[in-house]
């Protein structure tokens, strides 16, 4: 699919941008574009992969004239730049606006400009029934991205909806284990929260997956399996044998959630089971031939998806964290 191509990604430099772009070199395309605003994560990336097929552009998605100058010639675009931290959206709300809607809608247009083949963007759980600003903003550009679609376009926009990735930046990995390597003292918002994780392997395959599968107009949805952050915290402190590891319940942060979930009950309407991998989200505006596609698939049954069921044990957990190098 991506033989011979080129690609843009925004937001490219970070985690899920780097997971991203070692597997698409893999899978020999003529060039990947890096559309970012961090320069010193720019050549920091330059210098990890040292392949000529990589080429950096300084760019924010909030310049749409400095993107669609990105976006000439290219024929997939993954769109991962946003604002993600819940904290920072409710405390600068219109700054999240900005890049998570305008932004969103900036790629829109400027990839029909440029008869971008497909469009993919990068979604969250917190879209589904969101309760922070972070969650809204992006539950309107999945809307935007559903909608592109109807435009007379000759570009396919299609949404992937995940949990969390371990090891991305900001992760409450690395954050639990500095804490209880550092201070002996871990903090945690709320004892019974869970939430989805995958690892950044993982997440990315799927997400290429989606990208070969989709027709545009629907939002793949991750199956993830689901843990408890305090399971997490004792596996952490277990392997880096510390025992006297004081937990301090901080208090649920504005905007968060106890349990997540990867569709709401009002989504659920619409949901089918596409594989052992993937639920797929139908839009409810008609969009021609979508709903043929997916005409064989079974609805899904029951509800919301939330995290607060079918939980890892402690050895699953250990065997999730292994296998995303986080125990060493």
């Amino acid at each position: 699919m991506f033989k011979g191509s080129t690609i843009l990604v925004t937001g490219g430099t970070g985690s899920w941008g780097t997971e991203l772009v070692s597997q698409l070199m893999e899978r020999d395309p003529k060039e990947i574009i890096i559309y970012s605003r961090n320069e010193s994560s720019q050549v920091a990336m330059k210098r990890a992969f040292e392949d000529p097929r990589l080429h950096f552009c300084i760019g924010d998605v909030r310049d749409k004239i400095a993107l669609t100058k990105a976006c000439r010639g290219v024929d997939y675009l993954f769109h991962l730049a946003a604002l993600k931290h819940v904290p920072v959206c409710e405390d600068q709300p219109y700054e999240a606006l900005k890049t998570n809607v305008i932004g969103t809608q900036n790629v829109i247009e400027a990839a029909i400009d440029n008869n971008v083949k497909k469009v993919i963007n990068i979604s969250t759980d917190k879209a589904a029934n969101p309760s922070n600003f972070y969650g809204m903003t992006k539950a309107i550009g999945e809307k935007l991205i559903i909608y592109a679609n109807l435009l007379e376009t000759q570009t396919d926009f299609v949404c992937v909806r995940g949990g969390n990735v371990l090891g991305t930046n900001g992760s409450v990995i690395h954050l639990f284990k500095q804490q209880i390597g550092e201070k002996g003292q871990i903090g945690i918002t709320h004892k019974d929260m869970t939430r989805f994780f995958l690892t950044q392997h993982e997440a990315i395959t799927l997400l290429l997956k989606a990208t070969a599968e989709g027709k545009g107009g629907e939002i793949f949805v991750m199956k993830m399996p689901t843990c408890k952050i305090m399971d997490l915290a004792e596996v952490l402190m277990e392997h880096m044998g510390k025992k006297q590891v004081e937990v301090v319940e901080l208090g649920v942060r504005p905007g968060e959630k106890i349990h997540e979930i990867l569709y709401s009950e009002y989504e659920a309407q619409n949901t089918v089971v596409f594989d052992d991998d993937y639920l797929v989200i139908l839009p409810t505006v008609e969009i021609p031939g979508l709903k043929a596609r997916y005409a064989s698939c079974a609805k899904v049954k029951g509800d919301e998806y939330t995290s607060a069921y079918s939980l890892m044990t402690k050895d699953d957990i250990r065997e999730m964290l292994a296998k995303g190098g986080f125990l060493s």
